[in-house]
């Protein structure tokens, strides 16, 4: 993605933390990379993580990689190793395999992971609802792939999950008993499940969060105005199935942890 053999790593790792626009995987890869070659310094190392999760709190697979790398005793093995458990994650696959047969799906902004492989799904037909005006470009992406699409404005969002069969919500981090997604989430969900119809949320691989770290991100949430802010927190108690690498779960079974707590993330000033 970027030049990364003719910058200092400390240089590199600036970019990383300040890049927006990228996704969760190409952030983490590149993130990784970086720190690798901050092995042998660990002062640098925990200040380049935390940097990192300063400039992007919300995203769960980087607390999931910064945390991994610094508890291991090899941090370039363990970097490497949770790049390749995102490079290999099934919960794309997941999603597809699991919708019923001929089912409306209800997504809300552009979902990565839930619709990167719902084009093999030839009987299922997606509602995209719009936000952040990315609906038109999620819309013309799948049509691109075949797929049945019909495009909602989000004054329509309520008709278009109540009527759907399955709602589909991605999480960008979640802990046991909630989740970040985008704005509007909740409200889909809630009309989703008031209408007797399957509400899930994808959890990719590195994205389910031990509660000490998602409480540290519901932190960051709240300190943006909830009426202007691009993503919110929704309760599990409005989701009936979680899907993972894994497959498909129901919401009241113990959410996963994809990695364990390294101290240095949780000190005050993040």
């Amino acid at each position: 993605m970027w030049q990364s053999a003719l910058v200092h790593p400390i240089e590199r790792l600036r970019y990383v933390a300040r890049a927006g626009g990228v996704d969760q995987l190409d952030l983490a890869r590149e993130a990784a990379d970086a720190l690798t070659s901050l092995w042998g310094e660990p002062a640098e190392l925990v200040n380049a993580c935390r940097r990192i999760l300063h400039h992007h709190p919300l995203a769960g697979s980087l607390w999931s990689m910064t945390s991994k790398v610094l508890i291991a005793t090899d941090a370039r093995r363990a970097a490497a190793d949770f790049v390749q458990e995102l490079d290999v994650d099934l919960t794309p696959s997941r999603v597809a395999s699991a919708l019923p047969n001929g089912a409306t799906v209800a997504v809300i902004g552009w979902p990565d992971l839930a619709m990167e492989s719902i084009h093999l799904r030839r009987d299922v037909s997606v509602r995209v609802i719009d936000a952040y005006g990315e609906g038109a470009g999620l819309a013309r992406a799948l049509m691109q792939r075949e797929v049945e699409v019909t495009e909602v404005p989000l004054t329509g969002l309520g008709q278009a999950c109540a009527t759907a069969d399955v709602v589909i919500i991605e999480a960008a981090a979640a802990g046991p008993e909630a989740l970040i997604a985008p704005s509007g989430s909740y409200a889909a969900a809630i009309c989703g499940l008031h209408a007797g119809k399957q509400t899930w949320v994808v959890v990719g691989a590195g994205r389910a969060l031990p509660q000490r770290f998602f409480k540290v991100i519901e932190d960051e949430l709240a300190k943006e105005n909830p009426l202007e802010a691009d993503e919110e927190v929704v309760p599990m108690t409005v989701i009936t199935h979680v899907v993972g690498p894994k497959g498909l779960t129901l919401s009241t079974d113990a959410m996963r942890e994809d990695c364990g707590v390294a101290a240095e993330l949780l000190r005050p000033g993040l």
